[in-house]
C-alpha cells in the first residue's frame, strides 16, 4: 500500500519508544532525550556565562588602567 519497508517501520517504532513525541518533530532537529536536551541547554548557558565573564574581566582591566592614570595626575 504505502511501500514502506518493514525495517523503516521498526526503526520508527524504536525511536518512538526511546524519544516519545519528539521522535517526529519534522523540524530537522536531532531526536534528544529529556536528559540530552537539559545537557544541551546547560552547555549553552555555560558558554554564555563564560562570554559574560570574559567581557567583565576585560572591562575591569580597562577601568583599572584608566583609574591608575587618573590618580597620578
Amino acid at each position: 500500500e504505502l511501500d514502506i519497508r518493514p525495517d523503516i517501520v521498526r526503526r520508527w517504532k524504536r525511536e518512538m519508544e526511546q524519544y516519545g513525541e519528539g521522535s517526529f518533530s519534522g523540524q530537522g532537529n536531532a531526536n534528544l532525550t529529556p536528559e540530552q536536551k537539559e545537557i544541551h541547554r546547560l552547555k549553552k548557558e555555560l558558554r554564555e556565562a563564560q562570554i559574560e565573564r570574559d567581557i567583565l574581566k576585560k572591562a575591569v582591566s580597562i577601568f583599572s588602567r584608566s583609574d591608575s592614570k587618573n590618580s597620578s595626575l
